[in-house]
């Protein structure tokens, strides 16, 4: 699979967010892939200091190391995504913000592999009948609601570390088929 898309319809957002209920890390994962613009590699590697303080309260942001260029910014943490966090910390903390967050329990000192990331997120989508997920698609789907619920391209752009509009739109697929209908109904 070369190319992989957003998940647009929120409706199948929501039954991923019901099959992956049953373990709160999974959830939790889903959730903050499709509420910040982290790399599925970054994502996997956050640490609970990121997520929390010392009073096990939610951060109102989380710093966005971008890998590629070495350069921080931070994104608000929305409500939703604070309800996640704070229901997977009530259960899961154990008082060591160097901890990370998505460990498994063969070494809980260690993340989970990024196969094994893959495989929770796309074993929840094929469930509700979504096939072609990959590892850019959470990332893909923050993008293309954002897009959606009128973000500033430049600001999605950098956002996504990106250099183009062109690039911007065609990475959260925003393609033909979707111009047409947006256009269509304007009929000057």
């Amino acid at each position: 699979m070369e190319f992989v898309e957003p998940i647009r319809d929120r409706d199948k957002i929501e039954s991923i967010k019901e099959v992956l209920r049953k373990n709160e890390r999974d959830l939790l994962l889903f959730v903050l892939g499709i509420n910040t613009p982290l790399r599925f590699n970054d994502l996997l590697h956050i640490k609970y200091k990121e997520l929390i303080n010392e009073k096990q309260e939610v951060l109102p942001y989380i710093e966005l190391k971008n890998t590629k260029t070495t350069e921080n910014d931070k994104i608000t943490v929305s409500t939703g995504l604070a309800e996640s966090i704070t229901n997977f910390v009530k259960k899961n903390y154990k008082r060591n913000l160097e901890d990370y967050v998505f460990v498994g329990r063969k070494n809980p000192n260690k993340p989970i592999s990024r196969v094994t990331a893959w495989r929770i997120i796309s074993g929840a989508a094929y469930e509700v009948g979504l096939e072609e997920i990959g590892t850019h698609t959470l990332r893909k789907t923050f993008a293309y609601h954002m897009y959606k619920n009128g973000a500033d391209m430049s600001l999605l752009m950098d956002m996504l570390n990106h250099a183009s509009t062109a690039r911007t739109l065609k990475y959260i697929g925003i393609n033909q088929d979707e111009k047409k209908r947006d256009v269509r109904p304007l009929d000057l």
